[in-house]
């Protein structure tokens, strides 16, 4: 019986990763596994079960409706198992922890600060992805997000790790070929680049004596993160809209210049990081949130 119960919860694990990373092939590469070993699981578990849970082609794979609900009830399961496992190593500061971060406080922030945290923790592993997409914790088997900007209302716990303003900015090139804007309005005649991974949204906020306004903006480039915007500013593309830590090198260096800064000035962007509450939380996740937080305070960057 406990074989038979060890073989369900792989099976279940195999077949989350699979759906999660949308694939055979790049859930057997995470999984450290042959992508013919996940295939023969995945075959293995729907014999057993006498459904078909996925339909493959050679383009994409999709979740059947069988496939839906035991997916949504094996991310139950592991999530009990997960709790479990950590309700009783709570306190160890140890294990591998799965971390998600916005591109430009990773690259600043977090890379740097890692070596630090290893050596202080050496019993702990860092699986780190950098992305300014929007993650589901749970389905994504998450620990921590740490993200820029305003949090939508959620039940999950946040930890205030920093603050910046934000900044209109672009290259001298640009300006040069394109003009200064002076008011807000005049950003009807400028390339504004934006994201494609925010809901649509036509305007910047701006702020004129006590009156808050949005002015529309339009642009011929749209990225999927901080960074790409900042690259795309620096190659003279645009003006981009962007937190000022991100970009106070280049502006020192006179890479880039800010615009229209009397009409935001005021407007801070909040970086949180965000994890699961509820329960015992491991002493990873506690520890990893207290040295990013100490670090972010130490930064010149947030001065």
């Amino acid at each position: 019986m406990a074989r038979v119960m060890m073989e369900r919860s792989g099976e279940m694990e195999v077949f989350a990763r699979v759906v999660q990373d949308g694939g055979f092939s790049a859930a057997a590469r995470s999984l450290d596994l042959s992508p013919s070993a996940v295939s023969k699981l995945i075959a293995r578990l729907e014999t057993r079960l006498g459904a078909r849970l996925l339909i493959r082609t050679t383009r994409a794979l999709r979740l059947t409706e069988e496939g839906e609900a035991y997916h949504r009830a094996a991310l139950r399961v592991l999530q009990d198992m997960n709790e479990a496992d950590l309700a009783v190593a709570a306190g160890a500061v140890r294990g591998r922890l799965r971390v998600s971060v916005s591109v430009p406080f990773g690259r600043l922030i977090v890379v740097p600060a890692l070596a630090d945290f290893l050596a202080r923790y050496p019993d702990t592993s860092i699986d780190l992805s950098l992305s300014d997409d929007i993650v589901n914790l749970l389905a994504n088997q998450t620990d921590i997000a740490i993200r820029v900007g305003n949090l939508p209302d959620s039940a999950l716990v946040a930890k205030k790790l920093a603050q910046t303003p934000r900044a209109l900015v672009a290259s001298p090139d640009y300006l040069a070929r394109m003009g200064v804007p002076r008011s807000p309005a005049d950003l009807a005649g400028h390339t504004c680049i934006g994201f494609n991974f925010r809901p649509s949204r036509a305007g910047w906020p701006f702020r004129d004596g006590t009156r808050v306004f949005e002015q529309l903006v339009t642009g011929n480039v749209v990225v999927n993160n901080g960074e790409t915007a900042r690259q795309a500013a620096l190659e003279g593309l645009g003006i981009a809209r962007l937190g000022r830590f991100h970009v106070v090198d280049d502006l020192a260096a006179g890479r880039l210049m800010t615009v229209l800064g009397a009409f935001i000035a005021g407007e801070m962007e909040l970086i949180h990081a965000i994890y699961v509450g509820g329960g015992e939380v491991p002493g990873r996740v506690r520890a990893f949130i207290t040295h990013m937080a100490e670090v972010s305070a130490r930064s010149p960057l947030f001065a």
